[in-house]
């Protein structure tokens, strides 16, 4: 009887240690490294996503700036880390679907060397000009940098930006892949530029620039997607417009190192799910003009087959484009 007592306490004992160990994860706070400096649209959207994933993993998610290499600084330091769920990293188009183009001697492969959490935003991009350009819509501004690239000058925040990058696309498609181009030390100077006037355009996040678009400071041509945006309603798609082929988002999504558990995963999936279906996490993200992610975009499948697709988009611009 007694052996029968103690083999049943050890049973139970086990079990419980079972389902102690299946909850385990998180028992410490999670780092989410974001590769820009704080105040980036990357930035705000880990950090409001970020707030409400505390809640449900029962730990604090702590954003650690990383700045450098136009995002692939903190992206490698958060995919070379150790694979145990404890540091993952915000990244975007760039750092996931353009590095692999931009920078050769690039230290992980977001395609095949990286674990997929989800997609967590996406971010419009607008091709803007400085407000007194002649041209009084795409088509005229189209026509115009074609017929004399040499006389305007493009502005981006830096080799491996989202601006660069999705003005490198759309130089391709305009067929002016050496347009001169002014490199910044970020969104914040080139838009001052631009709205001063001494830059002709840029392509960047609706997130960046719809407070000076509204303000009537600077001029938005398109937004290159499938729709408008209720940020900027009276602001027409490149479809619209007359530009169909240019469509393009700047998405942003959150990764782990490859190798990190399933149970990890699974459980930061399920933390990002919750974020974007509260409503007050939404309407943080919709007043900045981000677009919520599909229940697809939201899985890891889903998030790598975006980073592909995209990766296959801009490889050919990216590479012919100078550097």
């Amino acid at each position: 009887m007694k052996r029968t007592v103690l083999g049943l306490a050890a049973a139970l004992s086990l079990a419980l240690a079972g389902g102690a160990h299946a909850q385990a994860y998180p028992t410490k706070p999670v780092t989410m490294i974001v590769p820009f400096a704080a105040g980036g649209p990357t930035d705000i959207i880990a950090r409001i996503v970020g707030d409400h994933m505390s809640k449900t993993l029962g730990q604090q998610v702590v954003i650690e700036n990383v700045a450098g290499a136009g995002g692939t600084t903190g992206i490698t330091r958060a995919l070379t880390a150790a694979p145990d769920g404890y540091t993952i990293a915000m990244g975007h188009l760039g750092t996931f679907s353009a590095a692999p183009a931009t920078y050769p001697g690039l230290k992980y492969d977001p395609i095949n060397g990286m674990q997929p959490i989800g997609m967590a935003g996406g971010t419009p991009i607008l091709i803007v000009g400085r407000k007194n350009l002649d041209a009084a819509d795409l088509k005229a501004f189209v026509a115009a940098v074609k017929a004399n690239p040499d006389k305007f000058n493009e502005a981006h925040a830096g080799l491996g930006s989202v601006s660069w990058t999705t003005c490198t696309l759309f130089k391709g498609i305009l067929g002016t892949p050496k347009l001169n181009a002014v490199a910044y030390r970020g969104t914040g100077p080139a838009l001052n530029d631009l709205v001063s006037g001494q830059i002709d355009f840029m392509c960047d996040q609706i997130v960046s620039v719809s407070e000076q678009v509204k303000a009537g400071t600077i001029k938005a041509y398109a937004i290159a997607s499938a729709q408008r945006s209720p940020a900027l309603p009276n602001v027409p798609t490149t479809t619209e417009a007359g530009l169909p082929e240019y469509q393009i988002e700047a998405w942003n999504g959150i990764a782990a190192p490859k190798g990190t558990p399933k149970e990890a995963v699974d459980r930061l999936v399920d933390a990002l799910n919750k974020a974007l279906n509260d409503e007050n996490t939404k309407k943080r993200l919709l007043e900045l003009g981000t677009v919520l992610p599909t229940a697809a975009e939201r899985t890891p499948d889903g998030f790598a087959a975006l980073i592909k697709r995209d990766a296959a988009k801009l490889d050919p611009a990216l590479k012919a484009a100078p550097k």
